[in-house]
């Protein structure tokens, strides 16, 4: 029996004959019925063929979801057993690196793995194979040297063009890359980088000097960060390419950059595209997986920062490329001069794009770091009573001369300085969240009494153990710089703003020498008002306020 015999003999085929319980008569009725037959077969399989689609994709999701639950299920049943006694931060965290790439694209990872220490106790599981730490018993054994502790896959998401030390997760690599690059910061090389921070704190003086002059008396108002983040720009841009970037005189955020190695010169705001690109990197880095399908995904916090890596990127690429073609010709010895001249124990130099990956690495942690430091010494320091007033009054004691900038030798043994420095970087950790390393292969590690196998990852939360109660006291979160004269030994055990290690910043000496240098310019020559007594904060890679409203006006005329 064919489709349409059927249909004759449907109830519906009944009503259409019979109506009033009279046939239609005549061949066009027939011819009708058969042309509603056909309208009703091609719906009938236009319907079918849309419920296979769907059932098809339906499916496919099903797989999909299945594959998604036993990539984290297995691992959590099987290799992560010997974990499943530490409580976890959500039961999301316990099976899924998820929770933590959520905080981290909240931009708020550190404040949540705090909070999460603060109900659950020092030891957390904030991903199902990384365990977060928030003790002194584990400062040395996760970072300290001999430990044999590797970087986790966390850095892979700060590769750019190839792994750089910071990067690098390969022991022999970095080892390699440490020997080319120690040279850098010696104490002679240090002693040479003075002269040029000078310089650029002079460009600023001149510039905040008007802007005092044009306020009349008045305190000019100012966004603390923006200027921070100027100055520390061209310090490194004047430390390692011989060349400020000429933020402090344009006062605004601009750099040159190059898209293609011979590619034409254009510009761009080079701190927005370094704050979008710590951000993306801290998220990728708690999902590497997401790394090569990262351009897809739709959302513009992921195309933000992918246009922050681009753009951060041709800035460094640019940058070596003038200096490049510049040659070694001039006396002057920069980072990149001296990046140029070391040598692996082969003999080999650094290649192009390694080169370039290292300028890199010295621009970020050069720039970045410096100016979120700075702001919040800034803010601390105004905002806690009686501070700038004990500071200014101890710089006075050894600044003879205020219209001649203070020599580093002049200010380096200021001890309350240097306590209001230590201070704020304890309060604001510009590096506030725990730094991943793995336990390698072997017997695995005991801390706090739990055995972690090899492969687990373990970090210790910076902001956690710089406010930790324990160590630190009731006032663990007041921003008292008489702590510092007398430490115990935990709190300097915990006192990591650098990291620690052998895979701490190399660069610490700079950062401590600019930082002494600019906090004893500013509070010496200018008095200060606060006008924004809460902050904002936006935790990437770095735990970055948003801005900094303050006043600042002349101390002497």
């Amino acid at each position: 029996m064919d489709y349409y015999q059927k249909f004759q003999m449907s109830p519906f085929a009944e009503r259409v004959l019979h109506g009033n319980n009279k046939i239609c008569p005549g061949p066009g009725s027939q011819r009708a019925l058969l042309t509603c037959a056909e309208s009703l077969r091609q719906i009938t399989f236009e319907t079918s063929r849309a419920s296979m689609a769907a059932l098809e994709t339906i499916l496919i999701w099903c797989a999909l979801l299945g594959l998604c639950i036993g990539y984290y299920l297995v691992p959590y049943l099987i290799t992560y057993s010997a974990l499943q006694d530490i409580p976890a931060a959500s039961r999301i965290a316990a099976v899924s690196n998820l929770w933590l790439a959520f905080q981290a694209r909240r931009v708020r990872r550190s404040a949540a793995v705090h909070a999460a220490h603060q109900r659950l106790g020092p030891i957390v599981r904030i991903a199902p194979n990384h365990i977060s730490i928030a003790s002194t018993a584990a400062v040395h054994p996760v970072y300290g040297h001999g430990n044999g502790l590797l970087k986790s896959d966390f850095y892979d998401a700060f590769v750019s063009f190839e792994p750089g030390l910071f990067s690098t997760r390969d022991r022999a690599e970095h080892t390699r890359k440490r020997r080319m690059v120690s040279h850098t910061f010696s104490t002679k090389a240090l002693a040479g980088f003075e002269q040029y921070i000078q310089q650029n704190l002079a460009v600023f003086v001149r510039q905040w000097n008007l802007k005092a002059d044009n306020a009349n008396g008045q305190f000019a108002k100012v966004d603390a960060l923006a200027w921070c983040n100027y100055l520390a720009f061209d310090m490194i841009g004047d430390l390692a390419f011989g060349q400020p970037f000429g933020m402090l005189e344009k006062g605004k955020d601009i750099a040159e950059l190059q898209l293609e190695p011979n590619g034409p010169i254009s510009h761009a705001p080079a701190v927005y595209l370094l704050d979008k690109r710590g951000e993306l990197n801290a998220l990728l880095g708690c999902a590497p997986a997401l790394i090569p399908y990262a351009k897809w995904i739709p959302d513009p916090f992921f195309y933000k920062g992918l246009s922050g890596r681009l753009g951060v990127n041709a800035i460094g690429t640019a940058r070596v490329t003038e200096r490049l073609q510049r040659g070694t010709k001039s006396d002057r010895i920069d980072l990149l001069a001296r990046l140029m001249e070391g040598k692996d124990e082969l003999g080999n130099s650094l290649g192009r794009n390694e080169l370039i990956s290292e300028a890199l690495t010295q621009m970020v942690a050069g720039s970045d770091t410096t100016a979120n430091s700075l702001c919040a010494v800034i803010y601390w320091t105004l905002k806690s009573p009686g501070v700038l007033q004990k500071l200014q009054k101890e710089l006075d004691a050894v600044i003879a001369n205020h219209d001649c900038a203070p020599t580093f030798s002049q200010v380096k043994d200021v001890k309350y300085l240097r306590a209001v420095i230590n201070e704020g970087l304890r309060m604001h950790s510009t590096n506030s969240i725990g730094l991943a390393r793995e336990v390698p292969p072997g017997p695995g590690l005991e801390i706090l009494g739990h055995h972690f196998p090899a492969g687990t990852v373990l970090s210790v939360p910076t902001y956690s153990i710089h406010h930790s109660k324990e160590v630190w006291g009731d006032d663990a979160d007041c921003f008292r710089p008489e702590r510092w004269e007398c430490l115990t030994g935990d709190q300097r055990t915990c006192f990591i703003p650098f990291s620690h290690g052998p895979r701490a910043c190399s660069g610490r000496n700079v950062a401590e020498m600019e930082m002494v240098l600019i906090t004893a310019i500013m509070f010496s020559r200018y008095d200060f008002e606060l006008y924004q007594h809460q902050w904002k904060l936006r935790d990437g890679f770095l735990n970055k306020p948003v801005e900094c409203q303050i006043g600042f006006k002349k101390r002497y005329r």
